[in-house]
């Protein structure tokens, strides 16, 4: 019988002096052992225990990745509660549906930013007994009765320890498999977010599934910087951290990331496809700068890597003429750059949580980037299909993981069982009994399995595009495409019930931004920037380059550059970067219709 406080435990014995986790503070790296992660837990969960947290209650956490994040989290689940998080860059009246939704007794803060988010709905919250802040910057003076910082937490932890020693170990023991351990709010791209309620045998299952086919081991290094109320860095910063051991390192801020990347160099990666993207672009606008000599250098190593990848992600053996060139190309160029993008050390890399670019993941192939596409959801505790360490096949998101059984409905949506399976949406049985039918999850995605046993999707089930003409497309696959160009940062594909297809499009600022600067395109606004002719004629330049890969229904006839950026506050985005596909058809349907009664940019 399996718990994540059992598990942690564990972990905690064997390892007790190695480094748990790491956080860069003042420009030095400081370890946390095993020992001292557990120490801390002890503390949080003792506390929580004496200030009435019963088993099944709530607890909600906002912050930024952080040591602290994931002590509380688990403080919470050995204390037999359940653990919520809420993104930190949700507005006030969203953290207060999940507190409500949740009816959260207790509420963990990083700061004062996240403070006044709770200031604003406090009455409305009247099953909360504690708020407990954990960075206290601009807040020394700051007193409420409701209110107690982190060291408070602690210091009475500590004393309910000294009088009980055994209080924490008791409510573990306690702990059942089927207890709910975890609430993963999703991202709500229709509707109001689902609680969706991860059991410890859906989290401890997960936590060795993942690493059963592509192992870890205590020996590994990670970074933790996607959003930890998202299941797909619970299972890197948390499942998989205690069931392995390794190290998990936290960034100092969103935007050191690419910093932070060198200084560790992580022996696995993962990433959204956003970021995957991001790093594509960058090198490819970098070598457009680079000496006429350089490159040539890299283009001809990356045509040989670019072979031997195609090669191999068709399961076809490599000639041993070309292996001997790639070792070559691989000596002289990727080597140095893998070493200037903090990848030296990585032997896996994952992409997830939304569809990729084939033709991205084929480039990281090509410059030995081992990066694979993983393909799951919240309610299968993140992990459904994933490719197998050097079996990478193009266009697909690899083989079901061991145990885990996909089919495919008649109308072509992705079926999953598995042990992962989440066990429903909170307070949600209609939801709940939509999602999963005869003990199988409907995923909500159409897909297909081919000869191999490999997944490959084709589409949200509700995305699909069905033309005036009849003709059934998929919006995701031209999208991905149009996105592998470093202009391009996002796609939405417009066409249901219409004569044909158009496109709306988001531009990677800065690698357009450089762009206009290189050619001296005058603008003086982000607006202006994506009015200017030069400007449109690039990106139909890039529109056309994919146009010639379709077929004639599937070709983008007119498209239009979004004049502002997209942000999550705005309700535009999810927290891990996807377009909401009904949000943006509704607040920019004018130029959607201007582009169907020819005002668009033909």
């Amino acid at each position: 019988m399996e718990t994540s406080p059992k598990i942690f435990r564990e972990t905690v014995k064997k390892y007790g002096g190695h480094v748990a986790m790491r956080k860069k503070e003042f420009g030095l790296w400081h370890d946390i052992s095993w020992d001292e992660f557990y120490r801390i837990v002890r503390y949080v969960g003792s506390a929580l225990i004496s200030m009435g947290l019963q088993k099944g209650d709530c607890v909600s956490i906002i912050g930024d990745n952080c040591p602290e994040w994931v002590i509380i989290d688990m403080g919470i689940q050995c204390a037999a509660g359940v653990a919520v998080g809420v993104y930190a860059t949700n507005a006030s009246p969203q953290v207060e549906y999940v507190i409500r939704n949740s009816e959260s007794k207790f509420f963990f803060v990083e700061n004062e930013e996240q403070l006044d988010k709770w200031l604003n709905f406090r009455d409305n919250v009247p099953l909360l007994k504690k708020v407990i802040v954990w960075d206290l910057e601009g807040l020394r003076h700051f007193k409420d009765p409701m209110v107690m910082t982190y060291d408070e937490l602690l210091e009475v932890g500590k004393q309910v320890v000294e009088r009980e020693p055994d209080i924490l170990e008791k409510r573990m023991d306690n702990v059942e498999t089927e207890d709910v351990a975890m609430l993963i709010y999703t991202s709500g791209t229709t509707g109001p977010p689902k609680g969706a309620m991860l059991s410890h045998r859906n989290m401890t299952w997960m936590g060795r599934a993942i690493t059963t086919d592509n192992p870890m081991y205590d020996t590994d290094e990670v970074i933790s910087f996607l959003p930890l109320c998202h299941v797909f860095e619970q299972l890197f910063s948390v499942l998989g951290h205690i069931t392995h051991a390794y190290t998990v390192n936290f960034i100092e801020s969103p935007d050191t990331v690419a910093d932070n990347m060198i200084e560790i160099s992580p022996t696995v990666g993962y990433a959204v496809p956003r970021i995957w993207e991001k790093y594509y672009s960058t090198i490819t606008i970098k070598m457009s700068d680079a000496t006429w000599f350089k490159r040539i250098v890299f283009y001809v190593a990356l045509n040989i890597g670019q072979k031997r990848a195609t090669l191999k992600m068709h399961f076809k053996n490599v000639p041993a003429h070309l292996e001997a060139l790639y070792r070559l190309a691989y000596f002289a160029v990727f080597r140095k750059l893998k070493e200037r993008l903090g990848f030296d050390r990585m032997r896996m890399a994952y992409s997830g949580a939304a569809p990729i670019s084939p033709d991205v993941l084929h480039f990281f192939q090509s410059i030995g980037v081992n990066l694979v596409e993983g393909y799951g959801q919240t309610e299968g505790t993140g992990v459904t299909c994933v490719s197998r360490m050097g079996r990478v096949k193009f266009g697909t998101v690899g083989p079901p993981l061991t145990g885990t059984e996909v089919r495919i409905a008649e109308d072509g949506e992705i079926l999953v069982r598995s042990p992962s399976v989440f066990k429903g949406y909170f307070k949600n049985p209609e939801a709940t009994a939509e999602t999963i039918k005869d003990g199988w999850l409907h995923s909500g995605d159409v897909g297909e399995i081919d000869e191999d046993g490999y997944l490959k999707i084709t589409d949200r089930k509700k995305d699909i595009i069905i033309t005036a003409g009849g003709k059934n497309i998929t919006p995701q696959y031209i999208e991905n495409k149009l996105k592998f160009s470093p202009y391009i940062n996002d796609a939405v594909v417009i066409g249901d019930r219409r004569k044909y297809l158009v496109c709306l499009i988001m531009i990677d600022e800065d690698n357009v931004v450089k762009y206009a600067q290189d050619n001296k395109i005058q603008f003086s606004t982000y607006k202006d920037l994506t009015r200017a002719p030069e400007i449109i004629k690039r990106i139909q330049g890039e529109v056309d380059k994919v146009n010639e890969t379709l077929s004639q229904v599937e070709k983008v006839k007119k498209f239009t550059i979004l004049p502002k950026k997209l942000y999550e506050e705005d309700g535009e985005v999810t927290p891990t970067m996807k377009v909401k596909r009904k949000y943006v058809n509704q607040a920019f349907s004018d130029l959607i219709e201007g582009m169907y009664k020819g005002k668009g940019i033909d």
